[in-house]
This record gives C-alpha cells, sequence and structure tokens, in this order.
C-alpha cells in the first residue's frame, strides 16, 4: 500500500505533523518495501486559504490509497474522498511509527471531518 504521512521533517524520523493542509512535508511510504520519498509542503505551509484543497489535490495526484495524519478538515475530506483517499488519525511519534500502527491496525480511518475548517 502507498501512504502520505504528513510529517513535521523530511524523513522517516520527523514526527507526524497534527495538521494536514499545512504539515511541513508529507512523506509517502511504499508499506510494503519500506520505501519513502519526501513531498514539501511549503505551498501550502504558509496559504491565507484554501491549504487543505490544495494539499489534498497534491497528495491525491501522488496516486497514495491513504493519508496518515492528525486531523482532517472539511474541504479536504471531501477533496480527498472525491480522490479515493482513505484518511487515518490518531498517530503519534514519527513517521515510521505512524507506518507501524497503520499495519497493526491501531490508527482510526474517519468517515468524516474530525475538526472544523481553518484549524491550526
Amino acid at each position: 500500500m502507498k501512504v502520505a504521512v504528513t510529517s513535521q521533517g523530511p524523513d522517516m524520523a520527523g514526527e507526524v505533523d497534527p495538521r494536514f493542509g499545512r504539515a511541513k512535508f508529507f512523506i509517502v511510504v511504499d508499506t510494503d518495501t519500506g520505501e519513502f520519498a519526501t513531498h514539501d509542503n511549503t505551498q501550502n505551509l504558509n496559504a491565507v486559504q484554501g491549504a487543505g484543497i490544495q494539499a489534498a489535490q497534491n497528495v491525491a495526484s501522488l496516486g497514495v490509497d491513504a493519508i496518515i495524519t492528525g486531523n482532517v478538515g472539511p474541504k479536504a475530506f471531501t477533496t480527498l474522498q472525491a480522490g479515493n483517499v482513505k484518511m487515518y488519525i490518531g498517530a503519534t511519534g514519527s513517521a515510521s511509527d505512524a507506518v507501524e500502527q497503520l499495519k497493526a491496525g491501531r490508527l482510526e480511518c474517519v468517515s468524516k471531518p474530525n475538526v472544523e475548517g481553518h484549524w491550526v
């Protein structure tokens, strides 16, 4: 499975970023091989508005099956859902830890946004 993890750092040791749209990085991980690629999210980190939608479009275009993050707002949720991207919340620790938590079935797959828009 190919998943994107919101991260505060550019590698698998970076802490999971609780923000989706304004996360510093998206780390795309192949859960079968452990290979990963880092995608900078600077364009949305400081966006005045639309960060969630733009970040969701960017993540969906990476061909991921799922996202692991702390929170998903309504606009990002709708955009990710339209791209058939599953959303998992509740991860703690590093991006590496988050992937292990997903593989162990310890993360919640959300069926609706878990925060209001413009959460920071």
